[in-house]
Protein backbone atom coordinates (compact mmCIF):
# COMPACT_ATOMS: atom_id res chain seq x y z
CA UNK A 1 0.00 0.00 0.00
CA UNK A 2 1.49 3.58 -1.16
CA UNK A 3 2.42 5.92 1.90
CA UNK A 4 0.13 8.44 -0.02
CA UNK A 5 -3.27 6.32 0.42
CA UNK A 6 -2.59 6.04 4.04
CA UNK A 7 -3.43 8.31 7.23
CA UNK A 8 -1.47 8.66 10.23
CA UNK A 9 -2.16 5.56 11.90
CA UNK A 10 -1.46 3.04 9.00
CA UNK A 11 -3.44 0.47 7.78
CA UNK A 12 -5.32 -2.10 10.53
CA UNK A 13 -2.57 -4.72 10.21
CA UNK A 14 -0.22 -3.30 12.69
CA UNK A 15 2.25 -1.04 9.89
CA UNK A 16 2.77 2.34 10.51
CA UNK A 17 3.06 5.54 8.52
CA UNK A 18 4.79 8.61 8.62
CA UNK A 19 3.44 12.17 8.31
CA UNK A 20 1.89 13.17 5.06
CA UNK A 21 2.69 16.59 4.49
CA UNK A 22 6.68 15.75 4.25
CA UNK A 23 9.00 15.21 1.43
CA UNK A 24 9.27 11.97 2.20
CA UNK A 25 7.26 9.71 3.18
CA UNK A 26 7.49 6.43 4.51
CA UNK A 27 5.48 3.36 6.04
CA UNK A 28 7.06 1.03 8.15
CA UNK A 29 5.84 -2.69 7.54
CA UNK A 30 7.48 -4.87 10.55
CA UNK A 31 5.92 -7.86 9.00
CA UNK A 32 8.06 -7.61 6.47
CA UNK A 33 10.90 -6.06 8.31
CA UNK A 34 10.42 -3.42 5.37
CA UNK A 35 10.69 0.39 5.26
CA UNK A 36 9.62 1.88 2.17
CA UNK A 37 10.08 5.54 1.65
CA UNK A 38 8.81 7.81 -1.40
CA UNK A 39 10.50 11.36 -1.89
CA UNK A 40 9.18 14.32 -3.29
CA UNK A 41 10.45 16.41 -6.34
CA UNK A 42 13.12 18.32 -4.01
CA UNK A 43 15.54 16.46 -2.20
CA UNK A 44 17.74 17.83 0.42
CA UNK A 45 20.14 17.40 2.72
CA UNK A 46 17.82 18.69 5.26
CA UNK A 47 14.74 16.24 4.08
CA UNK A 48 16.93 13.28 4.44
CA UNK A 49 17.98 14.32 7.98
CA UNK A 50 14.02 15.02 8.91
CA UNK A 51 13.02 11.31 7.53
CA UNK A 52 16.36 9.52 9.72
CA UNK A 53 14.78 11.74 12.82
CA UNK A 54 11.04 10.51 11.87
CA UNK A 55 11.91 7.06 11.32
CA UNK A 56 13.97 6.43 14.21
CA UNK A 57 11.81 7.76 16.50
CA UNK A 58 9.01 5.37 14.76
CA UNK A 59 8.00 2.67 17.55
CA UNK A 60 8.01 0.07 15.07
CA UNK A 61 10.98 0.66 13.42
CA UNK A 62 14.18 -1.40 13.51
CA UNK A 63 17.36 -0.21 12.68
CA UNK A 64 17.95 -3.99 11.11
CA UNK A 65 14.89 -3.76 8.27
CA UNK A 66 15.74 -3.60 4.43
CA UNK A 67 14.36 -0.27 2.88
CA UNK A 68 13.11 0.69 -0.35
CA UNK A 69 13.73 4.00 -1.14
CA UNK A 70 11.94 5.32 -3.96
CA UNK A 71 13.64 8.30 -6.23
CA UNK A 72 10.93 8.16 -8.99
CA UNK A 73 9.43 11.48 -8.28
CA UNK A 74 12.35 13.55 -7.43
CA UNK A 75 13.58 16.25 -10.31
CA UNK A 76 15.91 18.16 -7.86
CA UNK A 77 18.78 16.67 -5.97
CA UNK A 78 20.25 19.61 -3.86
CA UNK A 79 23.16 17.48 -2.29
CA UNK A 80 26.98 18.37 -2.18
CA UNK A 81 29.89 15.89 -2.18
CA UNK A 82 30.17 16.36 1.88
CA UNK A 83 26.74 15.88 2.73
CA UNK A 84 26.15 12.77 0.90
CA UNK A 85 29.29 11.95 2.97
CA UNK A 86 27.90 13.15 6.09
CA UNK A 87 24.85 11.64 5.62
CA UNK A 88 26.34 8.15 4.69
CA UNK A 89 28.56 8.41 7.84
CA UNK A 90 26.16 10.36 10.83
CA UNK A 91 22.86 10.08 9.97
CA UNK A 92 21.64 7.29 8.21
CA UNK A 93 19.57 4.91 10.51
CA UNK A 94 20.33 1.85 9.43
CA UNK A 95 22.41 -1.00 10.63
CA UNK A 96 25.35 -2.24 7.61
CA UNK A 97 23.30 -5.37 7.35
CA UNK A 98 20.17 -4.08 6.10
CA UNK A 99 19.39 -4.63 2.65
CA UNK A 100 19.16 -1.51 0.37
CA UNK A 101 17.29 -0.53 -2.78
CA UNK A 102 16.54 2.32 -4.37
CA UNK A 103 14.14 2.80 -7.49
CA UNK A 104 15.24 5.29 -9.87
CA UNK A 105 13.66 6.51 -13.48
CA UNK A 106 16.26 8.96 -14.71
CA UNK A 107 19.82 10.05 -14.74
CA UNK A 108 19.99 12.27 -11.69
CA UNK A 109 18.23 9.76 -9.08
CA UNK A 110 20.45 7.44 -10.73
CA UNK A 111 23.59 9.18 -9.97
CA UNK A 112 22.07 9.99 -6.24
CA UNK A 113 21.67 6.65 -5.55
CA UNK A 114 25.34 5.55 -6.95
CA UNK A 115 26.68 8.41 -4.94
CA UNK A 116 25.26 6.44 -1.78
CA UNK A 117 26.18 2.82 -2.45
CA UNK A 118 29.59 4.18 -3.39
CA UNK A 119 30.04 5.42 0.38
CA UNK A 120 28.62 2.03 1.87
CA UNK A 121 31.23 -0.53 2.29
CA UNK A 122 28.41 -3.26 2.27
CA UNK A 123 27.27 -5.24 -0.50
CA UNK A 124 23.31 -5.23 0.70
CA UNK A 125 23.39 -2.49 -2.09
CA UNK A 126 20.72 -2.44 -5.29
CA UNK A 127 19.50 -0.06 -7.86
CA UNK A 128 16.02 -0.74 -9.88
CA UNK A 129 13.78 0.29 -11.96
CA UNK A 130 10.68 -0.31 -10.34
CA UNK A 131 9.28 -0.62 -7.02
CA UNK A 132 8.31 -4.73 -7.80
CA UNK A 133 12.25 -5.48 -8.71
CA UNK A 134 12.84 -3.26 -5.94
CA UNK A 135 10.47 -5.77 -3.44
CA UNK A 136 11.64 -9.02 -5.75
CA UNK A 137 15.36 -8.22 -4.53
CA UNK A 138 14.93 -7.34 -0.96
CA UNK A 139 12.78 -10.64 -0.45
CA UNK A 140 15.62 -12.24 -1.85
CA UNK A 141 13.68 -13.62 -4.51
CA UNK A 142 15.06 -14.16 -8.15
CA UNK A 143 14.25 -11.44 -10.01
CA UNK A 144 12.58 -12.17 -13.89
CA UNK A 145 14.94 -12.50 -17.11
CA UNK A 146 14.05 -9.54 -17.90
CA UNK A 147 14.66 -7.47 -14.79
CA UNK A 148 18.30 -6.08 -13.99
CA UNK A 149 19.80 -3.64 -11.24
CA UNK A 150 20.26 -0.24 -12.55
CA UNK A 151 23.89 0.15 -12.98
Amino acid sequence: MAADELGDQGPADGRRAGPLNTPARFVVDPGKRLVVVRFGKKVTAEVIEQYATRLRQHPLFDLSFSEIADLSAVEEMDLQADEFLRLADAVDPFSPEARRAFVVHNSVQAHAARMHKALRVDRNFSIFHSLEEAEQWINDQPLAASAQPYC
